[in-house]
């Protein structure tokens, strides 16, 4: 077997020797590059789509945040959901290569899309990115995992390293675009031009594009096609399932969130079902490492449910209830979403040097996603104070630097949680699915994230966010998450245990 064919046997391909640069496979890096641009389109344009929406199509009216946050809540679910279906296409249709380049292709044609300023458009631009982002972006991450051997020590760090670039893209996409929009078409710091943020965000994702194609070569065969399956006809039969995959989005777009949580919830247990099959067909230790990951998938549903809150209730409530104003400057709301980037790269180097110089007291994978779990709570504790205590009588605003720390706390909750999320994928998935358990796990984030919309609806109530709606939605968020933190701790010791020694 070739190493054009992983996942298709019992056992993983064998990895090619790879020259290395900072003592990570050289490949890793142009992934890096690939993951930073597709991400900067992708963060490029969440920060505007809430305030988009009650913008263009509710004509400012705050009573349209509820309606905002929902359709927001859904499309983070569905990019995350469609990795499900795009891990299955790469693993056992087309491979990761051509997956990866065919969703960036319709990726970058959905972010052109959603600049028209027609309600039905701008959805049909949304369904498209929708159905690229699911061949893009599991595919991708499990590319990583497979430059490494089956026990190399570099894994976690190069997965940091990948994160990284993740976190880069989304530093700086914010920052560019939100300055694009109050300075490009006529915007300003009232009326943003979102026209602008879109194109950019489009961009970026042709770059990204570029830069995987000419760069594949050095991959050496890993993500090619498997053996038999080179030629066109299927690249043609996935195009055209696009394509009817894209009116179909557009469906579930429309629906009422629950409705769409239930069809989500439908799709987890299937999942969970097919991997759980999966596991007992492979033995005692692969069943017992399947259902530990499972077992976490579920806490994942509930860190992505409070933590999501930035590209809608936060971004309300930063337009709405945050003192931004600075000596007749004031600081833009897309900004705010360059603090969780920003304080991922300053914090990462520091987290993993904490790991690491534990040494055997360093946390479990369980532990350190109850860690995770736990930050995100307490970011809403202080929230709950600011809106309770520090609330100015005159402008009914809080102080700018609570909503700055809610997102600098939440970020130490994520390192804790999300990228060694992506390696325990890799680690506990039955061999022949590691692609549908990286799917899984994006399933079970857009669980989460359809969950953060109807939440963030609550928090705006019907008439727009106050500081009353806020104050009690925010108070439900920080019991909800310290009580799943302290139960995942609780029952750490029998998730690792599950985990046969996987570290």
């Amino acid at each position: 077997m070739s190493a054009a064919a992983p996942n298709s046997a019992s056992t993983p391909a064998p990895v090619p020797e790879f020259k290395t640069t900072l003592g990570h496979p050289r490949p890793l890096w142009m992934l890096f590059m690939t993951e930073f641009w597709e991400r900067f389109a992708f963060y490029g344009m969440r920060w505007a789509l809430a305030l988009y929406i009650v913008a263009q199509f509710f004509n400012g009216d705050a009573a349209g945040e509820g309606s905002a946050s929902k359709l927001y809540g859904a499309y983070l679910a569905l990019v995350y959901a469609a990795a499900l279906f795009g891990g299955y296409v790469a693993d056992r249709v087309i491979g990761y290569q051509r997956s990866i380049l065919l969703g960036a292709v319709v990726m970058a044609a959905g972010l052109f899309l959603v600049m028209v300023p027609n309600e039905m458009v701008f959805k049909i631009g949304l369904a498209t990115i929708v159905a690229g982002n699911g061949l893009f972006k599991p595919n991708i991450s499990t590319m990583v995992g497979q430059l490494y051997a089956t026990g190399d020590e570099r894994r976690d760090s190069g997965f940091t390293l990948f994160y990284m670039g993740i976190n880069a893209g989304a530093l700086i996409a914010p920052i560019l675009t939100g300055w694009l929009a109050e300075n490009m078409f006529g915007g300003s710091s009232q009326m943003p031009a979102y026209k602008a943020v879109f194109i950019a965000s489009g961009v970026g994702m042709l770059i990204s594009l570029v830069w995987f194609w000419f760069g594949r070569a050095q991959l050496k065969g890993i993500g090619r096609p498997l053996a038999g399956a080179e030629g066109f006809g299927r690249l043609l039969l996935v195009v055209l399932g696009v394509l009817v995959a894209i009116p179909a989005i557009y469906f579930l777009l429309t629906i009422d969130a629950n409705n769409l949580q239930v069809l989500l919830t439908i799709l987890f247990v299937g999942l969970c079902v097919l991997i759980l099959r999966e596991g007992f067909a492979n033995g005692a230790v692969a069943r017992d490492k399947a259902i530990a990951m499972l077992i976490i998938f579920a806490f994942n549903v509930l860190f992505w449910m409070f933590f999501e809150q930035a590209g809608s209730s936060f971004n309300f409530l930063a337009q709405n209830i945050v003192q931004r104003d600075f000596g007749g400057w004031t600081f833009p709301v897309g900004w705010f979403q360059s603090v969780n980037s920003l304080a991922i790269i300053t914090l990462a180097p520091v987290i993993a040097w904490m790991w690491v110089k534990m040494g055997k007291a360093n946390p479990s994978i369980p532990r350190k996603f109850g860690l995770g779990i736990i930050f995100n709570g307490l970011a809403f504790l202080l929230l709950m104070f600011a809106l309770s205590s520090l609330v100015d009588p005159q402008s009914l605003k809080i102080p700018f630097w609570t909503l700055f720390m809610v997102y600098v706390i939440q970020s130490v909750g994520e390192l804790c949680l999300s990228p060694i999320g992506l390696s325990m994928v890799t680690k506990l998935a039955p061999v022949r699915l590691i692609g549908f358990g990286m799917g899984g796990w994006f399933l079970s984030t857009a669980i989460g994230n359809n969950l953060s919309g109807i939440f963030a609806s609550s928090v705006s109530g019907e008439g727009g966010m106050t500081v009353a709606s806020a104050q009690a939605g925010y108070t439900f968020g920080f019991w909800v998450l310290i009580g799943a933190g302290v139960l995942l701790f609780l029952i750490a010791p029998l998730i690792q245990k599950l985990m046969h020694g996987v570290k």
